[in-house]
């Protein structure tokens, strides 16, 4: 058995606050090894910043600044983490899921249109959805005010 002694026993690390756990299982079982380098940041930062539930409000504006990655990078790696059933997202909020049973490679399928985006991509859906939906029912509700 291999004996730990602190290094800088004056150091050690404690919990103080909130805190994210990463299972040892996604290293273990491989899920580390079929992310790119950008998933991983976006997967890692989405723990870091979601509540207990796994949840976060933090809109793409804040997470490509905070990553320093690109729009087009974001959306690729935040898709492919949809794929691969790490993680959930309506188009406002992320939820980081509980790990599959195993890791899943799937073959890449990067949205590259305006259609494909409008079709696909969770974020344009909802706008596309407000925007159609929600002037509507804005007046329709200002209308029942006025009444």
């Amino acid at each position: 058995m291999i004996h730990k002694k602190p290094l800088i026993p004056q150091r050690l690390r404690t919990i103080q606050g909130s805190f994210a756990t990463i299972e040892h299982r996604f290293l273990r079982d491989g899920f580390w090894s079929i992310l790119s380098h950008h998933e991983l940041l976006l997967y890692f930062l989405l723990i870091l910043v979601s509540d207990r539930h796994g949840l976060s409000f933090y809109g793409y504006d804040k997470l490509c600044s905070l990553l320093q990655m690109s729009l087009d990078d974001y959306l690729e790696a935040r898709n492919r983490l949809i794929q691969k059933d790490l993680i959930a997202f309506d188009g406002r909020i992320f939820q980081v899921l509980s790990l599959p049973g195993h890791p899943e490679d799937v073959p890449s399928s990067t949205m590259k249109t305006q259609t494909d985006m409008e079709r696909s991509d969770p974020a344009t859906v909802h706008l596309l959805c407000r925007q159609a939906f929600g002037e509507k029912t804005m007046r329709n509700h200002r209308q029942r005010v006025r009444t």
